[in-house]
């Protein structure tokens, strides 16, 4: 899917859940209910919001910060599935499944987050034709996303993959002032990412440094030559 696309994806969800278009999507009553249940929560950078395995009570909305969905491997080892920035919502896939929690969302940055309870939430997507059409778009668009994953790791090589990654993460995320993304990645995470060993990861983010498509400053990065990885990286755009 092309950038254009997901950030209208993006957009129609933002203005179809918000307290100005459910006030005039919904009755008197079920607006009251709304406001009443819904709770605003911070987190600090590390905070878990919630657990792999817990029994979902409501849903979170990002108004500012990042998250990280990650979920434990058969060896205890984390995998990191996606990331998660303002304005997007997480929690929703297993309360909608009936199903506990699947993965664990952890704060990476500090974090505002708006708390909606279960019971209201599902009424809000039995009475709210807009709201409920937009989550269809939500989860018909990650579950494209999950597909390219899939195929992102079987197919291509960790040079081709740290490349559409870094590229991924800038288009998802966003840059800095300074041009770096907006995001602190640990060597390990990266190599998490991209399905391959630290020190393997390590070697491809200097090769990269070296050919002038990135630069590092720390755990931060910032990209050069935005042209040379998505050709390098086969990213549709």
């Amino acid at each position: 899917m092309s950038l254009e696309q997901q950030l209208v994806i993006e957009e129609n969800f933002s203005k179809a859940f918000n307290k100005e278009s459910l006030r005039s999507s919904l009755s008197a009553e079920d607006f009251e209910s709304y406001k009443k249940a819904l709770k605003n929560l911070e987190f600090a950078k590390g905070d878990i919001v919630f657990e792999d395995g817990e029994s979902p009570k409501g849903v979170y909305y990002i108004e500012k910060g990042t998250a990280k969905l990650s979920k434990s491997g058969v060896y205890g080892k984390d995998q990191i599935l996606r990331f998660c920035k303002d304005k997007d919502l997480i929690g929703y896939r297993s309360l909608l499944c009936g199903e506990n929690f699947q993965a664990k969302a952890e704060a990476m940055t500090s974090m505002k987050v708006q708390f909606l309870p279960a019971d209201i939430f599902l009424h809000l997507l039995e009475v709210d034709p807009k709201l409920s059409y937009a989550m269809l778009q939500k989860i018909a668009y990650e579950l494209g996303e999950s597909a390219n994953t899939v195929t992102f790791l079987a197919q291509k090589t960790v040079r081709e993959r740290l490349a559409e990654i870094l590229i991924l993460l800038e288009q998802k995320l966003g840059i800095d002032p300074e041009g770096f993304i907006k995001i602190s990645l640990t060597r390990e995470e990266i190599a998490n990412l991209i399905g391959t060993a630290t020190e393997s990861a390590i070697r491809l983010i200097s090769e990269f440094k070296q050919d002038d498509m990135i630069v590092v400053e720390g755990r931060n990065i910032k990209i050069l030559n935005r042209e040379k990885l998505i050709k390098l990286g086969h990213v549709v755009i």
